[in-house]
């Protein structure tokens, strides 16, 4: 099937995804942190009582992550995502109503949980349920909602931002996801799989079995699965929070470094079209040792170089791991442990995701006001994903027999 056949045939089951990871953006950090110069100023917060919040409601999202991600095993994708953008719809407008600044972690929590996390946790499990043979491509076709919204939502909203107040731009956010509800629906009113919880309609994983969640916790290849699961949360997330201290320490205008994000996000569309693509044709076992490589890369040039050109071009290798990210990773979980019970085994892929993006810019915060360095830090990260590729490589190889 040509990718034009396959676009066509599956549209309506594609756009329900891609929309649902579009408004995850909403509880995202790249749209949050928007809003972190009113919530600071609004609430008396300093630098580090607003990082600390953030880091406590990220963390505690996910905690929640491993008890609701069981729900995409027990319930519909149109009636649970409905439910979510309810969820996420009240989390805006708590944002927008809350005057007590003691509330504000219930916000955080509220934000991360329905957004970051059931929103596109939704998405990934239901395109790898719902595909196998294409999966790759439904993922990384899924995955342009959040490229969107990246693109697309931080310009518009600091600009509204210059003609309204911060809290009526919550509650479009919040009117949007209400609006969403009914496409949603509409899209899915017959659900692409609709036996998707009957025995003969799910993918086997390793040793032709379905897993359980306490059987994946179990299992060696889980663990040397999770640095690889954790680093690019925590350090990706981390680059970006810091972007202001790293350029200052490099000597540049900030506007100089954020020019060369819009490159970053085309690069990263380009690898998760390019990543589910071949992982149709190659599969997850012949890539995922690879794919945190360009990270590596990455971070020696962030550590190393004064050239903002060589910076480019280590954003253009961040970009490379940071678009095949959002489709590997998650047809892994379905390839080798089965779809029956992808929820729940997904979600404790997603809350050590969500808790890598709670922790990496909490680490590098404090590591700075220890006297250790952004630039010494990223050549530790860049260690780290050296460590990270080894385990997974020899994880995966190791389990490639039993598929």
């Amino acid at each position: 099937m040509t990718i034009f056949g396959f676009l066509a045939r599956n549209a309506r089951w594609l756009a329900a995804g891609a929309m649902l990871t579009f408004l995850s953006s909403f509880g995202q950090t790249f749209f949050i942190s928007i809003f972190a110069g009113e919530i600071r100023e609004t609430f008396g917060l300093s630098h580090g009582a607003w990082g600390g919040i953030y880091t406590l409601g990220t963390a505690a999202s996910a905690a929640a992550m491993v008890w609701a991600g069981v729900l995409t095993d027990r319930f519909r994708s149109r009636v649970l995502g409905s439910f979510v953008l309810v969820a996420l719809a009240s989390a805006c407008l708590f944002m927008a109503l809350n005057t007590a600044a003691a509330l504000i972690p219930f916000v955080i929590f509220a934000l991360r949980f329905c957004g970051q996390g059931m929103a596109s946790h939704i998405a990934v499990v239901s395109m790898s349920r719902w595909f196998v043979a294409t999966r790759g491509r439904a993922l990384s076709v899924a995955g342009l909602g959040f490229a969107f919204g990246e693109a697309v939502l931080p310009v518009t909203f600091v600009s509204l931002m210059l003609v309204l107040d911060w809290r009526w731009l919550w509650v479009g956010a919040a009117v949007t996801s209400i609006a969403a509800i009914p496409v949603l629906l509409m899209l899915l009113r017959q659900e692409r799989t609709p036996q998707s919880h009957a025995d003969t309609d799910h993918a086997l994983g390793m040793a032709q079995r379905h897993w359980t969640r306490k059987e994946v916790l179990g299992h060696w290849l889980f663990w040397f699965m999770v640095p690889a699961l954790l680093g690019p949360a925590a350090f990706n997330t981390a680059f970006f929070f810091q972007q202001v201290h790293f350029a200052e320490i490099k000597g540049w205008a900030h506007l100089d470094l954020v020019a060369l994000f819009p490159f970053y996000t085309a690069t990263a569309v380009g690898a998760l079209v390019l990543s589910g693509w071949l992982l149709d044709r190659l599969g997850t076992p012949r890539l995922m040792p690879w794919f945190q490589t360009p990270m590596i890369v990455a971070f020696l040039l962030f550590g190393l170089t004064e050239s903002l050109a060589l910076t480019f071009l280590g954003l253009i290798f961040l970009a490379l791991s940071a678009g095949a990210n959002n489709t590997l990773p998650n047809a892994f979980w379905a390839e080798f442990y089965g779809t029956r019970n992808l929820g729940a085994i997904k979600s404790m892929a997603a809350a050590v995701m969500v808790f890598g993006s709670a922790i990496g810019p909490g680490i590098t915060g404090v590591l700075i006001d220890a006297g250790i360095g952004i630039e010494t830090q990223y050549i530790g990260v860049a260690t780290y994903f050296v460590v990270a590729s080894v385990l997974m490589g020899i994880g995966v190889t190791r389990a490639r027999a039993l598929l």
